[in-house]
């Protein structure tokens, strides 16, 4: 619910900040920044009584947003899926095991493993 507020408020805010294409001017509206400020305050009041008003609307915003989430995920999961067989290597299934992997060649000297100066 919570993304949706910010989502619709920054989206908003871009609509609004977005220059105009047409060559009409802008009505002048005696509204101060003050009076502004207030009736956000009282919008965001409002909004967080929402869920004491509308108990069924919240729970079931709350399921979309869930459900919409693992979508998304398996949406993200088969893309990825996807580009990684186009883009990938083209070699076989190879398996590693760890007795393919290289053993450590312990090359590090005491020097090498000390932490970096640093100055107090």
């Amino acid at each position: 619910m919570w993304f949706l507020l910010r989502l619709a408020f920054w989206l908003g805010l871009v609509l609004i900040l977005l220059p105009t294409g047409g060559s009409e001017p802008t009505p002048k509206m005696p509204v101060t920044a003050l009076e502004a400020m207030s009736a956000a305050k009282a919008a965001v009041g409002d909004a967080r009584q929402f869920c004491e008003r509308q108990p069924g609307a919240c729970q079931v915003g709350s399921q979309t947003a869930v459900a919409l989430g693992q979508r998304a995920q398996v949406g993200a999961k088969m893309l990825y899926d996807f580009l990684n067989e186009q883009l990938g290597p083209h070699e076989p299934n190879v398996t590693l095991t760890v007795a393919d992997a290289k053993p450590s060649q312990h090359t590090l000297t005491p020097a090498d493993l000390a932490p970096a100066w640093r100055r107090p």
